[in-house]
């Protein structure tokens, strides 16, 4: 019997049923936190309207509308606040710059067409200017139903191996611009030459009380939306529009913000889909990025539905996912990190997500995103040091995944094993069943793996790991596969396993 079709029926059956119970506002996740949330409270606005059309802005999608925008924005600003109208209409743009109490509007039909004119967006000495921007601000909010669209397809590039023949072929037919070796489309000769100015087409950062609720965006030409260094930060009823073969097409990407939630999303990305990052220096003791919710969100397709890392050396603290959909991700739960950028990324909780159609693992962990360690596997390992990635304290519940091409990959470092991760309550068919290796400290309690695969856990120095009630396919001819010399303390209750259906050194796994 193909149990993949059934078990499809059950997990959509389920996610359905916990959708329909578990839809809450803002309060209830705020007061259900498994930690003590801070304070989030949407900006308050002065009961002021400034229409564009008003400072010389007309929608015809050809007249730039630039500065009719920010005498809009330095009127209402000035006046003490309140909020700027983009009333329906195609408006041709350049960047726009937010101000403090400023609460930026659109209605149903307004599109916001950042212009394909390059040199209005270029800052020197780094990326781009964004598109849509803001810093050191207080109050402000971007709201509304309306469209921006950052014209990214005129800025960024295509690799070969990410797009379908039909659209490669088109592409280069247009024009443009080709590599030496054939694999890399650039849109113009310029962008060939310095990629890097691709500009990120929403970014607010260093600022405090920011609301974004409602809009989309669209076509950027790298992150879609990356808030830095925000305390109290509210994002609902966003959608993020980026094609699938969207070079660093990020689509909610959160770096070093505290006491923030993201919720009622709908992203579709070319890169990573829903992402924390955490960069710079903090106080010892202190994260970067804290309190901070992710919740009711659907992923369609990204490098990874939910994300942490690769950038992690701030550090992490106090972070719950819950009650999401990832669906043709390429992978599910997606943590990542390197020696060199890592840092302390704990307190982790994910519960209630429904996962289907996921091309790599559904769920990983990886300390060697990007990275190979010299020498091969039998190299000294490295010290650690502050910059090297610690994961710890996950704690995974009510997952559901089918049609995943590998279960579970854990891949730790010598020198700092990914450490205290636990699943329950977690179910997952894959090709591919559950390796770990360079982890310690593992808890598998009501795991179910429904895979093909003749072995169920594959490990490779990971030890002190406590399995229960473990359920898999009785096809699988292996139980644990164990080799290196911290694989040991590994711990087999209430699940049906013989003793030759184990490979480790001996006493180093434990059936009762």
């Amino acid at each position: 019997m193909n149990i993949k079709p059934i078990l499809s029926a059950l997990l959509m059956l389920a996610g359905l049923t916990v959708a329909a119970q578990q839809q809450h506002d803002m309060a209830w996740y705020v007061a259900n936190a498994p930690f003590k949330m801070g304070t989030i409270a949407e900006p308050k606005f002065a009961d002021r309207t400034f229409n564009i059309k008003d400072y010389g802005a007309v929608g015809d999608g050809h007249t730039l509308a630039t500065q009719a925008i920010a005498k809009a924005i330095d009127a209402c600003s000035a006046a003490g606040g309140g909020t700027v109208l983009i009333p329906s209409g195609a408006w041709l743009t350049g960047p726009i710059e937010m101000k403090s109490n400023v609460n930026l509007h659109t209605e149903w039909g307004t599109l916001v067409m950042f212009s394909s004119d390059h040199s209005l967006f270029v800052m020197t000495g780094g990326r781009g200017k964004p598109q849509l921007y803001g810093e050191k601000l207080e109050n402000v909010a971007i709201t509304g139903n309306g469209i921006f669209d950052g014209a990214g397809d005129t800025w960024r590039p295509l690799k070969k191996s990410k797009a379908a023949p039909t659209l490669w072929n088109d592409l280069t037919k247009s024009g443009g611009v080709l590599t030496p070796a054939g694999d890399m489309w650039y849109p113009t000769k310029e962008g060939s030459e310095n990629d890097r100015l691709r500009p990120i087409e929403v970014s607010i950062a260093s600022s405090k009380n920011v609301l974004i609720d409602g809009p989309t965006f669209k076509n950027s030409p790298n992150f879609a939306f990356n808030p830095k260094n925000i305390t109290n930060l509210i994002v609902r009823n966003v959608k993020i529009e980026n094609e699938y073969y969207a070079q660093n097409g990020d689509a909610i990407d959160l770096s070093s913000c505290k006491n923030a939630i993201v919720y009622h999303c709908t992203v579709h990305a070319g890169d990573d889909g829903i992402c924390m990052k955490s960069s710079g220096t903090t106080e010892k003791g202190t994260a970067g990025l804290e309190n901070v919710i992710i919740a009711e969100n659907i992923v369609y397709h990204a490098h990874g539905g939910f994300v942490i890392g690769s950038n992690t050396d701030a550090g992490m603290n106090n972070i719950w996912v819950t009650n999401n959909n990832f669906v043709n991700t390429d992978i599910g739960i997606r943590v990542k990190s390197n020696e060199g950028r890592g840092g302390l990324v704990h307190n982790v909780y994910i519960d209630h997500i429904f996962m289907r159609d996921i091309l790599n693992e559904a769920i990983l962990f990886s300390s060697y995103y990007e990275d190979k360690r010299p020498g091969g596997s039998n190299a000294p390992a490295p010290a650690a040091t502050d910059k090297t990635p610690v994961f710890q304290d996950f704690h995974i519940s009510n997952l559901y995944c089918t049609n995943a091409k590998i279960a579970v990959s854990i891949i730790g470092l010598p020198q700092m094993p990914v450490s205290r991760i636990d699943l329950t309550d977690v179910t997952i068919s894959a090709d591919k069943a559950i390796y770990a290796t360079e982890a310690s400290d593992l808890t598998l309690k009501n795991v179910k793996i429904i895979s093909p695969d003749k072995t169920v856990f594959t490990l490779n120095n990971a030890g002190n790991i406590h399995i229960s009630n473990m359920g898999f396919d009785a096809t699988a001819k292996t139980f644990i596969s164990a080799e290196g010399a911290k694989s040991t303390g590994i711990a087999v209750s209430g699940t049906n396993v013989k003793s030759d259906a184990v490979k480790a050194a001996k006493g180093a796994v434990v059936i009762n």
